[in-house]
Formats: C-alpha cells, sequence, structure tokens
C-alpha cells in the first residue's frame, strides 16, 4: 500500500472518515450511517441555502453509492432528515461504480422529461467506511490506497425560470457498457478473499477492459456531437489506410478532436496514469488534464463525486465562460463509461471567494508547479 501511494499522485491533506482513523479500522454498519450523515446533510444544507428552496419544493431525490447500501435507504435517510413530502420521487443507486454520478443525472434527465415542473437533486458519494480491506491479497489492496471522501448535490430543473439563475444547461448524455463480456465483467469485482475478508478485486484484465469500454464510449460520442469536417477527416483516414492510398508507411489513422466542440474536460479520477493515458488517446495537454490531477492530488478519487471537484476546480479558477461546453467523464466497474456535456448559461465569478466551493480555501495553490503547463 505505501509503494501504491507513493506513486498515486495523492497529497497528504485527502480526507478518510474518523473510522479509518482508528487501529484497527472500525468498519461497523453504524460507523458507516455517520459518515453518510457527515458528507451528505451538509452538501443538502448549503445547497437549499444556495437556491434558497425548502426540502418540501424537491419533487424528485436520486442517492449514488456504489459500496453502502443500508435499509432503509440513504434516499430514505435524506427524506426523513429533511421531512420532505410524501410525494416526492426517490431512488438509490447502488454498486455502479465511479461513473454513478453520470448516470444518476441521465436517470433524472429522464424522469424530468415527465414531470414537468419540478425540481430534482442527485446526491453523489462514496461511504468508505464498510469498504475497507483488512486481508492480505495484493490486488485487493488497492481500493484502500486511492478512495478517499467527497459528495456533490446537484439541483436539476425543468422550469423556464430557471434559465436566468442556472449555471449550466445539459447538452448531451450518454451511457455505454460491456457487462455482457465476461472478461471485462470479472475485472474488477467484489469477493471473498481465501480467508474470507471481503474486497474489490482488481485484475491484469481492468485496464484492457476499461480501454475497450472507453474506445466504444468515445466513437459513438464522437459520432453524435462532432462536427461533420471532423467525421469526415477520420473517416478518409481509416479508407487511405485500408486501401493504401496516398498513405504515408507509419502513418496514424486520424483522430477526431472533441476541442472543436468541448472546451473544458473533467475526467475519471482513478490514479495518475490512467489520467495521463486517457489524454493521450484523445490528444488532450496539460491543460486539459489539470482538473482531473489537481483534483487527484487535493481530494484523491471520490468516486462518483469526483468529477464535481474537478467542474469546481475550474469555476474556482473562472475558467468556465458563457457559452463553453464541459465534458464529465465517468468510468466505473462493470465495466461502464458515462458521459454529461453541460453548456454553461452564464458567467460564472468569485467561486474562489465561496465557502461553498471546497477549493475556496487552497486555488491559490493550485495548479502545482509540477502539472504547470
Amino acid at each position: 500500500m505505501a509503494k501504491v501511494l507513493f506513486s498515486s499522485g495523492l497529497s497528504e491533506e485527502t480526507y478518510l472518515p474518523p473510522a479509518l482513523h482508528s487501529i484497527p479500522p472500525k468498519t461497523h454498519h453504524q460507523e458507516s450511517i455517520k459518515e453518510a450523515e457527515m458528507v451528505l446533510f451538509p452538501i443538502i444544507d448549503d445547497l437549499l441555502s444556495k437556491t434558497k428552496l425548502s426540502p418540501q419544493e424537491i419533487d424528485i431525490l436520486i442517492v449514488n453509492c456504489s459500496g453502502f447500501c443500508p435499509s432503509p435507504s440513504l434516499s430514505s435517510i435524506i427524506i426523513n432528515k429533511y421531512s420532505m413530502r410524501s410525494g416526492i420521487k426517490s431512488f438509490n443507486l447502488s454498486g455502479m461504480g465511479c461513473s454513478a454520478g453520470a448516470i444518476a443525472i441521465d436517470l433524472a434527465q429522464n424522469l424530468l422529461k415527465t414531470n414537468k415542473n419540478s425540481y430534482a437533486i442527485v446526491l453523489s458519494t462514496e461511504i468508505l467506511s464498510s469498504g475497507w480491506y483488512s486481508g492480505q491479497e495484493k490486488s485487493m489492496l488497492l481500493l484502500n490506497c486511492l478512495f478517499r471522501m467527497g459528495s456533490a448535490a446537484i439541483l436539476l430543473t425543468n422550469k423556464k425560470e430557471a434559465k436566468t439563475s442556472s449555471k449550466y444547461k445539459l447538452f448531451h448524455s450518454l451511457r455505454t457498457q460491456r457487462a455482457f463480456v465476461d472478461k471485462a465483467y470479472f475485472a474488477a469485482i467484489r469477493e471473498e478473499d481465501s480467508c474470507g475478508k471481503l474486497g474489490v478485486t482488481f485484475k491484469k484484465d481492468v485496464l484492457q477492459a476499461v480501454s475497450e469500454t472507453l474506445k466504444s464510449h468515445i466513437t459513438i460520442l464522437g459520432s453524435q456531437i462532432l462536427p461533420f469536417s471532423e467525421k469526415l477527416r477520420h473517416v478518409v483516414s481509416k479508407f487511405s489506410k485500408k486501401f493504401n492510398f496516398n498513405y504515408k508507411s507509419g502513418e496514424i489513422i486520424y483522430m477526431p478532436s472533441f476541442k472543436t466542440v468541448i472546451q473544458h474536460f473533467c475526467l475519471p479520477t482513478s490514479g495518475q496514469a490512467l489520467i495521463k493515458e486517457i489524454a493521450k488517446g484523445l490528444k488532450f495537454d496539460e491543460r486539459d488534464m489539470e482538473a482531473a490531477l489537481m483534483t487527484l492530488h487535493r481530494f484523491g478519487n471520490q468516486s462518483s463525486s469526483s468529477l464535481w471537484y474537478e467542474l469546481a476546480y475550474m469555476e474556482a479558477k473562472e475558467k468556465v465562460k458563457k457559452g463553453d461546453k464541459v465534458w464529465l467523464l465517468g468510468l466505473g466497474t462493470g465495466p461502464k463509461c458515462n458521459s454529461t456535456v453541460w453548456e454553461c448559461l452564464r458567467p460564472i465569478i468569485g467561486e474562489s471567494k465561496n465557502n461553498n466551493n471546497p477549493w475556496g480555501d487552497c486555488i491559490h495553490m493550485y495548479p502545482l508547479q509540477a502539472f504547470s503547463s
């Protein structure tokens, strides 16, 4: 674990729950409930305060947390705490990995299509107290090293008057998965070790599974949002190579540039090496990786909420301008790959001074010199 941590890209300022500060770690059910209350209640309070809404005005509630699924559910815990109304439509997503935040947004989008004039709250988090692996299997220790506390609350609505106050409009969403392929399905799976201790096994096939899932996903996304000129250049390049028509030996097939449509990118924070590998495949530079690398350094891999910390980083740096598009790309077990592309509706300024922005007290220190261009 020490070896993995040393090369992980995480700083010593990331957060672990109180239960994991104990020796040995406390992995009891009640500790996980305490952690859930610790991370979820404050962000809901902040969201309701910023938007000046009461809990009774919320029509849809979606909570996603991969590894912890109590009964009553996390969504029920929220409804009970805030005395939400009886007609609220609540959903609890579990076991869907780091990309569950994008899945929750996709679900909210579909629900808002059939529920007019409504507010929906999406809560993305991961509860670590119940997921600690205390065994000795090396392939299962990785989870202990990279994952840290974090949570995000997102308010979505289809109310017409929200156009003047909302930060973003959902421009496009896409979900792709390869759970139907056995080799990919078993590449990362929760199971017991030889001593009966529960953990998540990462097999050697995991990088190949991620690569194939990502390739399939990006191909579909590109066909849907890229301009015709980029798609044509890619097709001509493939055609030239196949028939050896005006094609130079060793020349690489043209990779369409997503920068022709999208200005900002939030990549999976599953590790420094993976961030750089994804960026390489998409022809991204250091600026495009900055939000992901800085989020990994400051907060670690917060599973489904990491993408929102990356977006908060861009807002604190005042990088997102009106009309810009932001791509949030999530990768999760299954394996699955999910994207949401957002269009900025108004100037976003002053976020570095905002107490509700997680970067408010440290944004002046970033980007780190080692990663700056």
